[in-house]
């Protein structure tokens, strides 16, 4: 299992642990010459927490021999959990044996390590055990190659998809917004966005290992496009952030439209309901069905039209199809623009006896062939771009035509 660790953080971490200064990780590592010192790393060690565990091994070596190491993993708290913990000790390195105790992060649990290493041709066997508070693993792992300094760097990444200041709404979404935030801030923060219109992705909440090792964990929210450069600067500002922005969200550049501002505009502000009626007016002709309702969410700005008709598959029956549509406006970039983007989602059918009298009960479930595939909108983000004398997006030339 690979780690993802963000190099100046696994340099601090080094720096942070009695008696590895001299173990620092070097970010442009050269070639060691031969007998000379060289940093070498081990990304798996098999039989950990029934495999889930994701483990770093660092060792530094003279020539052949093994002179320093450091074990780092990061665990779940219990079975099945997505919580994690996480330990970092210096081993004592004897011969073949690596021991050592230490003290889990999170749950202050006590470690012990207790491992042999053998070298078996090009790889390494690891045995032995390692204990976190009342529970013991054993260790059995043959076959583990090692990389050097310059191939587990390479193999990093530490990309949070986070834009500051994107140039416009192509490649993130502008209802979508993210912040990077010291773990021991983490609580504050999210606290203090209690009552606030601001939606925040549950996966999101969970700390897993990069964030461990970062001490940061990125927080994605949901919020109203009009709102979000506003909401990010004052996010900037507040204790133990060190990153905001943009990133992905609803929106997909092939079911975006761009059109004209000035026609939708009540001063700085987009007349939304204006917008969402004529958008309505195209989609029920293309999905020949009537308008019900049009309402935008407070806290995302989303847009969420209804409509019905009757169900074809067997007409006397006088079932209903209910047609819900997702939808989001924007301006095509942050701040001002003479551009708005218009996205439409795929339409979503759930059909229903809605007759008078005694009712039919349909399941509307979808057979797992069914599911994959996407509901046929008949032309409408044409036929919207054709109305509203839009722009499509040319994924290939990256233009909008």
């Amino acid at each position: 299992m690979r780690a993802l660790f963000p190099t100046a953080l696994l340099a601090s971490l080094l720096v942070m642990s009695p008696g590895l200064v001299s173990a620092q990780m070097k970010l442009s590592p050269k070639a060691a010459a031969p007998g000379g010192t060289e940093t070498r790393y081990f990304t798996s060690i098999d039989g950990l927490m029934d495999g889930n565990a994701d483990v770093i091994l660092k060792e530094t070596r003279q020539g052949k021999t093994v002179t320093a190491a450091v074990l780092d993993v990061c665990y779940p708290v219990a079975k099945n959990s997505d919580r994690k913990d996480r330990f970092v000790v210096n081993l004592q390195v004897s011969g073949q044996t690596l021991t050592g105790t230490t003290t889990s992060l999170g749950a202050k649990a006590p470690v012990t390590v207790k491992l042999t290493r053998k070298p078996t041709g090009d790889t390494f066997e690891f045995r032995g055990q390692i204990g976190i508070g009342q529970a013991v693993t054993e260790v059995t792992s043959p076959d583990n190659a090692d990389l050097s300094e310059k191939e587990f760097l390479d193999n990093q990444t530490t990309d949070d998809g986070i834009t500051p200041q994107p140039k416009d709404f192509t490649e993130v979404s502008p209802e979508a917004i993210a912040v990077k935030v010291k773990l021991d801030a983490a609580t504050d923060f999210l606290k203090g966005l209690k009552g606030q219109d601001v939606e925040v992705t549950l996966a999101s909440l969970t700390v897993g290992c990069d964030a461990l090792r970062a001490g940061e964990q990125t927080i994605n929210m949901s919020v109203d496009p009009e709102r979000a450069a506003a909401l990010l600067a004052k996010f900037k500002a507040m204790p133990g952030v060190t990153a905001a922005g943009w990133t992905a969200g609803l929106v997909e550049m092939d079911r975006t439209i761009r059109v004209g501002a000035a026609d939708w505009r009540d001063g700085d502000k987009i007349n939304r309901d204006k917008l969402a009626g004529a958008i309505a007016g195209v989609l029920s002709r293309t999905l020949a069905a009537k308008p019900v309702s049009q309402s935008f969410n407070a806290a995302t700005g989303k847009l969420k039209l209804v409509f019905k008709r009757p169900n074809q598959d067997f007409p006397a029956l006088e079932l209903t199809d209910t047609i819900e549509v997702a939808g989001l406006v924007s301006a095509d970039k942050p701040g001002t623009s003479d551009k708005l983007i218009l996205w439409i989602g795929s339409p979503s059918t759930t059909t229903a006896d809605e007759s008078t009298g005694a009712k039919l009960n349909v399941s509307d479930e979808a057979t797992a062939d069914e599911e994959g595939d996407q509901p046929d909108d008949n032309g409408s983000i044409e036929a919207l771009a054709k109305e509203l004398k839009g722009q499509r997006w040319d994924a290939d030339k990256s233009v909008w035509k």
